[in-house]
């Protein structure tokens, strides 16, 4: 599955994008706020692609004129989430590039994806979430329109070998239509 935006391609993973992913990963300011220790080689990126980056519904950010990857956007299924059992219900996650902060990209990611998610695979819920002191992630999902459920003070983040407080988001189909309702109503006036 490729999805469009106005400025981004939403597309599947391939072996070939590991020395993009590399470039964007090996920062230290992106990985460890969102659970994960920075790249170390081509050869690692390569391995989280083949391995990680594999899952259905796992997408490579990227801007519409070079198709070059900045990003990653996942809908985390049931099976590959810690935040719900259900068949109708999965988890959100994303991280970008360092370079690409600010442009509005993850926001105009995210809405696509979780129109995908809503329409094409029939979710009733989507959950979401970012760690303390996440400002950038917290703030994407302020602007995408989740709603505030709960936080946790002991969550583990494996990947670090530590624990962290964690914030908890959720958007159902129904404010998730509502929603499009506004912006519609919005466009038109």
């Amino acid at each position: 599955m490729i999805l469009k935006t106005e400025r981004l391609i939403l597309r599947p993973w391939e072996e070939s994008d590991a020395q993009s992913l590399f470039e964007y990963a090996k920062d230290p300011d992106v990985g460890p706020i969102a659970g994960w220790s920075p790249h170390k080689s081509v050869e690692e990126s390569l391995s989280v692609i083949k391995n990680v980056f594999s899952s259905k519904e796992c997408y490579a950010v990227c801007e519409k004129d070079n198709n070059v990857a900045i990003g990653a956007i996942e809908l985390k299924l049931n099976g590959h989430t810690d935040m719900t059992d259900k068949e109708d219900e999965c988890e959100l996650g994303y991280w970008l590039g360092k370079p690409f902060w600010g442009r509005g990209y993850m926001p105009e990611a995210a809405k696509e994806l979780i129109r995908y998610g809503f329409e094409n695979l029939k979710m009733s819920t989507i959950w979401c979430g970012y760690y303390d002191d996440n400002e950038k992630s917290k703030r994407v999902q302020e602007k995408v329109g989740f709603v505030y459920h709960h936080t946790c003070d002991d969550v583990p983040v494996s990947l670090l070998n530590e624990v962290r407080i964690g914030h908890t988001n959720t958007m159902t189909k129904e404010q998730w239509i509502s929603l499009m309702h506004k912006e519609e109503s919005r466009r038109q006036v």
